[in-house]
């Protein structure tokens, strides 16, 4: 149905239960859901339980999400609040702004 559309790889690094981890999961997932319905595949990783995924992906804050994929491989630190910066980060024109 979307053979010509990347599937979006993200790799969400939070630090344990805080609320700035929680809030950017949140606002990630909503996000998502409303953006990339069905076209993603989101890992949430605590970096207290898997510090080495952490150094792999060059994390040295939390929360950050990584796009794996599509590339280019992008970085977004904070809770993910700004859904603009977010979006842009991502490469992603909101569903809601198409051309009319």
């Amino acid at each position: 149905m979307s053979a010509g559309e990347d599937r979006h790889v993200l790799r969400l690094f939070v630090s344990g239960a805080s609320p700035r981890s929680t809030r950017a999961i949140d606002n990630l997932r909503r996000l998502l859901e409303r953006e990339l319905p069905g076209r993603y595949d989101l890992r949430v990783i605590d970096v207290y339980q898997d510090p080495e995924a952490a150094r792999d992906h060059q994390v040295v804050a939390a929360p950050t999400l990584v796009k794996v994929s599509p590339l280019p491989v992008r970085r977004i630190i904070g809770d993910l609040s700004d859904e603009a910066r977010v979006l842009h980060g991502l490469g992603i024109v909101a569903a809601g702004n198409g051309a009319g």
